[in-house]
């Protein structure tokens, strides 16, 4: 949903991903949640199905165990303060966020992720942008190897 809510408000955006022809425009639960604000993270977990992935701005959300479903997996990682220190700019967080997902789920290739980074940015951030998706992608390959 975007509209108002991108002017302040919590904004939502769902992808559906799958082999086969998709016939419901909005998924009644989801497997994963990214949440980058608290009210966002608080008015959206409910939808998230039990047993989902829970990705978080771990400097932005304070998860309560209390709101999540049964059996969600939780990952935080400091993307905005990643995004600032490392590349100064803050707002590339989301980036960071998407390297880490895609990394997690392996839900595209590499390759096609760049790709779709490098033609939905604005001209003269591709580099930018994809120095943070891979970051994230390192994040997560990091969190990996520690378990």
């Amino acid at each position: 949903s975007y509209g108002s809510e991108s002017r302040g408000g919590e904004c939502r955006g769902d992808v559906i991903i799958s082999e086969t022809d998709i016939f419901e425009l909005e998924p009644s639960k989801h497997d994963v949640l990214v949440a980058m604000a608290q009210p966002g993270y608080e008015k959206f977990v409910n939808d998230l199905k039990p047993g989902g992935i829970l990705i978080t701005d771990k400097d932005l959300v304070t998860v309560d165990p209390n709101l999540n479903p049964p059996g969600v997996r939780e990952h935080a990682i400091s993307a905005t303060d990643i995004a600032f220190r490392e590349f100064g700019r803050r707002i590339i967080a989301n980036m960071v966020i998407l390297g880490y997902m895609n990394c997690l789920l392996q839900l595209v290739t590499t390759d096609a992720l760049e790709k779709a980074i490098s033609e939905s940015v604005p001209k003269g951030t591709e580099e930018l942008n994809l120095n943070a998706m891979r970051k994230g992608m390192a994040l997560a390959r990091q969190e990996h190897r520690s378990d």
